[in-house]
């Protein structure tokens, strides 16, 4: 037998063993069967895709600055400017998918940083239970106590301004920790009610050693559709911060900066496309993660739809 059929056979196999390893993981067949959910991943990874081509070959400064003077003032949609222009004559192409690179970014870091912050308190609160957990979810009794956006507001406001929308990154992981606190928490304690955990203990096992290596993985489920879910809250409450002026700053490509230029100066006067297309790009990538995330939490678990929501 030769070399290359030797090697087409390996190749194949390999194939249908990938193939063989999901069509047996219940989640992915689940999650793949499911068209919305996979409508929801397509948008995502378009707008990743926008957003990293935006990133390595767009110029901040360029797009920026004022063009007033090089391109015509507040342009409608044509072949040569298929957005139109703003304001201060810039194309709202690159604008807007830069919006991308920083709906991406700045919500990645928010959902990460309330993700590690969340979990940990909650896994400590269902662990050492009594005192501690009465401090820490009490706290956390509190803070989802206010309306998400008006406590973004009110601890974007401690930050100063030349942060820019790092302040909101801030306000936001602050505003979201508890929700993560409150399912981790949840799912920590049916975890913790296992006999295994009990032998684990009682063999020596350290608290550390508890919480990282046998609690922690059996709450990956709601934790990834939690942050999932809260992937697309987050890119829409920047927006929204930014849109009521807490956020980027300005010049700064932000969606929601485009969105409140748009509205105030343009849209009353007909130029609509100054906020129509941020607007849509915001929908579709808010729209996807929760696609996503709805097919995700079905797929794992479809009784964990009330303990998410």
């Amino acid at each position: 037998m030769s070399t290359e059929t030797l090697t087409d056979d390996e190749g194949g196999t390999a194939s249908r063993g990938l193939v063989d390893r999901v069509r047996a993981s219940p989640f992915l067949s689940q999650l793949l069967s499911n068209r919305l959910a996979l409508a929801g991943l397509a948008i995502i990874v378009a707008m990743l895709v926008i957003a990293v081509y935006a990133r390595l070959t767009l110029d901040l400064d360029v797009i920026s600055r004022s063009q007033l003077g090089t391109n015509p003032n507040r342009a409608a949609p044509s072949l040569e400017y298929p957005f139109g222009t703003d304001g201060q004559a810039r194309a709202l192409v690159p604008r807007v998918a830069y919006g991308a690179w920083y709906a991406m970014l700045f919500g990645t870091v928010t959902v990460g940083a309330s993700t590690v912050l969340g979990v940990g308190l909650g896994i400590i609160a269902a662990y050492y239970g009594d005192i501690t957990d009465n401090v820490i979810m009490r706290t956390m009794d509190v803070l989802l106590a206010f309306p998400s956006l008006l406590l973004a507001l009110a601890l974007v406001s401690i930050f100063p301004d030349e942060l820019g929308l790092w302040r909101a990154v801030a306000a936001l992981t602050l505003v979201y920790t508890p929700r993560f606190a409150r399912v981790v928490r949840g799912a920590a304690l049916t975890v913790l009610e296992n006999e295994y955990i009990d032998a684990t203990v009682a063999l020596g096992a350290t608290d550390p050693r508890v919480l990282v290596r046998h609690v922690l993985p059996n709450c990956l489920a709601p934790i990834t559709v939690q942050s999932t879910l809260n992937f697309g809250l987050a890119i829409i409450d920047l927006a929204a911060l930014s849109f009521l002026g807490f956020g980027a700053s300005a010049g700064t490509p932000s969606w929601g900066l485009m969105l409140s230029n748009g509205v105030s100066q343009g849209l009353l006067t007909g130029v609509w496309w100054w906020s129509f297309f941020p607007g849509l790009f915001l929908a579709l990538t808010v729209l996807g993660f929760n696609l996503l995330g709805d097919g995700m939490r079905d797929a794992l678990d479809p009784r964990m739809r009330e303990a998410v929501d």
